[in-house]
């Protein structure tokens, strides 16, 4: 009976989850058959651990597992992926508001968001995936990612303007073709 009381809590508190684990593995991987592998893993891992979540956050805990994870399948298959320095200078941007139909047109045109957002470090790509897509809390994304919660402001805010350049240059790109 103990079994079945471990598996119906496990599907309560983890399972609802699915879709925001695939997603952050798939943003991470930027491959679905990859994701696809990583959440599988994941689940495992979630389900062998079971007994020592204390029924806080299921969401969290499990992107936890989904991030660690991927990284360590990463590192298994991609590690000069993980080297890339989160410390780089980056120029100053001066303030390029978009007007009302920039903004329509930069929505319409979500291929090229999706491209300049796969093209970041993993680092960067992770907290935006968490913070802009998946809506989590920063102290949520400090505790996935195992980092301080300054470390996790400031790469949000080095991501934002690295996915602001990346986007400027996809539309240069556009405009020169």
């Amino acid at each position: 009976m103990q079994k079945q009381n471990k598996l119906a809590s496990f599907e309560e508190a983890v399972l609802p989850h699915v879709d925001a684990a695939y997603n952050l593995a798939h943003w991470l991987t930027r491959n679905d058959t990859d994701a696809e592998d990583v959440v599988q893993e994941s689940y495992l891992r979630a389900f062998k651990f079971f007994g020592g979540f204390r029924g806080e956050n299921g969401r969290s805990w499990l992107l936890a597992i989904v991030r660690n994870t991927c990284y360590t399948w990463m590192q298994r298959n991609r590690s000069p992926e993980l080297m890339v320095s989160v410390d780089d200078e980056l120029p100053e941007l001066e303030s390029t508001d978009l007007n009302p139909e920039e903004l329509l047109v930069q929505k319409a045109n979500t291929l090229v968001v999706r491209r300049a957002l796969e093209e970041l470090p993993v680092e960067f790509r992770e907290v935006l995936v968490l913070r802009e897509l998946e809506g989590m809390s920063y102290r949520d994304i400090a505790s996935i990612t195992d980092l301080p919660l300054g470390t996790v402001m400031s790469r949000l805010g080095r991501g934002r303007k690295r996915l602001q350049l990346a986007l400027i240059n996809h539309r240069d790109a556009e405009v020169l073709n």
